[in-house]
């Protein structure tokens, strides 16, 4: 399959490559896609977080060997 039917294709098609992924909360991950389900759970390998301070516009940064994504709490996903 070469053509995208399903929105989930484009997740499919970017597994074990990078990804960005835009969170509630201002938040932002970017990761090696490792398995997401229907829900978009997703699993990130070699993953850094971004937290974003509106008020004084400082952003925390946060690595993590592996990490597990909650899909409700997911606004948007890109291939890096």
């Amino acid at each position: 399959m070469s053509t995208k039917e399903e929105p989930l294709d484009l997740i499919r098609f970017h597994l074990d490559e990078f990804v960005l992924i835009k969170l509630r909360g201002a938040r932002e991950i970017k990761g090696k896609l490792q398995g997401y389900d229907s829900h978009c759970n997703m699993v990130l390998s070699e993953a850094e977080e971004y937290i974003y301070n509106d008020s004084n516009d400082d952003v925390e940064t946060k690595k993590t060997e592996m990490v597990f994504v909650r899909g409700d709490s997911v606004i948007l996903i890109s291939p890096i």
